[in-house]
């Protein structure tokens, strides 16, 4: 099936307004679908208020709604649906926001709803997602930076790619720090997943997947990791037809 998708890294970039990099990129692709409506999956923010899961919930819907609004697009949160599966089942367009990727797969797997979005998405339906959101659209999640606060049923995603994504990838060696870097994080994912493409994606850049397309979008290059190969650094406009 013919899959529309928009893989983004990051929601803000250093000094700039929630998601304003990304703005005309996410109108470009619900303009070009023609989707007005969009169901919103808040799962990924626990930290957003310091009330409830709840209001953290709200307090995203709210965030995002504030810029979808100005770009001419209405969101919904799946979180008021009395139905989440049916909602997912309705939705012309899907929207997942980053935050905490275990959390998010956590209630996922919880609600029934990765079957049914992967279902959703592979007839038809828009999917994008940020950080955490684009980290689901891979096989699976464990190329997530993120902390294990919860413990999901499985790290199974919605396998929307065949490769796997590293939002925020980072290059910086911290003077000082003795730890791992980040490449060497995702060198150890590859010696035991030794099949599979990872995308170190850097903050300020996206992927685009219209039918059997895809594009690297942005101002920076991404760097793709493969077991036993040189990783390569690769800028946008590049042909990257090899990761599907």
């Amino acid at each position: 099936m013919k899959k529309k998708l928009l893989l983004i890294s990051n929601s803000t970039n250093y000094g700039e307004e929630y998601l304003d990099w990304t703005k005309k990129y996410i109108k470009e692709f619900l303009d070009c679908i023609g989707a007005k409506r969009i169901l919103f999956i808040p799962y990924a923010g626990v930290a957003l208020s310091d009330d409830s899961i709840s209001a953290s919930y709200d307090a995203y819907e709210e965030r995002v709604s504030s810029v979808f609004h100005t770009m001419g697009f209405e969101i919904y949160s799946i979180h008021r649906e009395t139905d989440p599966v049916q909602s997912v089942k309705d939705a012309l367009a899907i929207a997942v926001g980053g935050g905490n990727t275990f959390h998010l797969v956590y209630m996922l797997h919880e609600l029934k709803l990765m079957k049914i979005i992967r279902e959703s998405v592979e007839k038809g339906v828009a999917y994008l997602g940020w950080s955490a959101g684009a980290n689901i659209a891979c096989p699976s999640m464990r190329t997530t930076n993120d902390m294990p606060i919860v413990e999901p049923e499985s790290m199974n995603t919605l396998n929307l790619v065949p490769f796997q994504i590293n939002p925020h990838y980072l290059d910086v060696t911290i003077e000082g720090h003795g730890g791992e870097t980040r490449e060497q994080r995702l060198e150890e994912f590859l010696v035991v997943n030794n099949n599979m493409h990872v995308v170190g994606l850097r903050e300020g850049t996206l992927l685009s997947v219209m039918d059997q397309k895809i594009e690297l979008k942005g101002s920076r290059p991404m760097r793709v990791f493969k077991f036993g190969t040189t990783p390569k650094e690769i800028k946008p406009g590049s042909n990257i037809q090899f990761l599907i």
